[in-house]
């Protein structure tokens, strides 16, 4: 249940964008190990991985959506409901993409004479970032617009 007073929520919303980071650096380093077990992957451990961060994930979004509603609803600033709503479309976007890196880079690693497959890790790595710039904007718009006196 999000804290039901402005500012709380929004230091709620900041705090559920750190565990998004977090759970991405944990993802992203357990995908790692997973290379590290090739060529005869660890899938058993790598999709228990998957599982828990996908619940992670799950959570997360669940909350967020209760703070844009309650700023929407509770708060009459639907405003900063639609930063978050841009800034979920964009998280989704991100953890497409992060699967997509991640087997673009399995596969390059069981092909590493496979130039096509190292120009696709490069591409997803790009978009990624563009991805990033487009989220730290909208976090940006966020904190602009909810500094503002209500």
């Amino acid at each position: 249940m999000p804290p039901s007073d402005f500012r709380g929520l929004v230091r709620r919303f900041y705090a559920l964008q750190a565990e998004r980071v977090e759970a991405y650096k944990l993802f992203e380093e357990g995908h790692e190990a997973y290379l590290r077990t090739g060529p005869h992957y660890d899938f058993d451990h790598y999709r228990q991985l998957v599982h828990e961060i996908t619940k992670a994930f799950c959570g997360i979004s669940k909350e967020v959506l209760e703070i844009k509603e309650h700023l929407h609803q509770d708060f009459d600033r639907p405003d900063l409901s639609e930063h978050i709503e841009k800034l979920q479309i964009k998280e989704k976007q991100k953890l497409e993409l992060t699967a997509k890196l991640q087997l673009a880079k399995q596969s390059a690693q069981d092909h590493p004479d496979d130039e096509a497959c190292q120009e696709k890790v490069q591409e997803i790595k790009q978009d990624i970032i563009k991805n990033k710039e487009a989220l730290s904007e909208i976090l940006q718009d966020f904190k602009y617009d909810s500094e503002e006196p209500e």
